[in-house]
C-alpha cells in the first residue's frame, strides 16, 4: 500500500537542540521510500480553483495555518502500522507533525 507522508512544521516553533539525522532516516527507509523532497515555503505557493467556468489563481497556500507543509515522502508499506512506525522515526516528528494518507485505490 502506498502512503503519502506530509512533513509539516510551524516555522516559528523552536526546533529541539538534538533531533535525528535525516540522512540516517533516509537510509533506514530506502527499501520502502519511493520519492520525497523538501518544498519551498507558503510564499512560493500558488492556489488554483475553477468557479463557474472561470479559473481563479491566487498567490499563497490554500489554507492559512501556523503549520506548513515543508516536504513529503511517498512510501510503499505492508499496512498502516508499518507507515506509522516509519513516520514516527522521521526527525521532524520530534517537533512537527507527519500526516499519513493512503493513496486512493480502486
Amino acid at each position: 500500500m502506498k502512503y503519502m507522508l506530509f512533513i509539516t512544521a510551524d516555522p516559528a516553533a523552536p526546533v529541539p537542540e538534538k533531533i535525528g539525522d535525516i540522512n540516517e532516516w533516509l537510509d533506514s527507509v530506502k527499501e520502502v521510500r519511493l520519492d520525497g523532497d523538501r518544498l519551498q515555503g507558503p510564499a512560493a505557493a500558488t492556489s488554483v480553483r475553477s468557479r463557474n467556468g472561470r479559473q481563479v489563481v491566487t498567490d499563497g497556500p490554500f489554507a492559512e495555518t501556523k503549520e506548513q507543509i515543508a516536504g513529503y515522502d511517498v512510501i510503499d508499506c505492508a499496512d498502516l502500522d508499518e507507515a506509522i512506525a516509519i513516520a514516527s522515526r522521521h526527525p521532524v516528528a520530534a517537533w512537527g507533525t507527519i500526516e499519513i494518507r493512503p493513496f486512493w485505490t480502486d
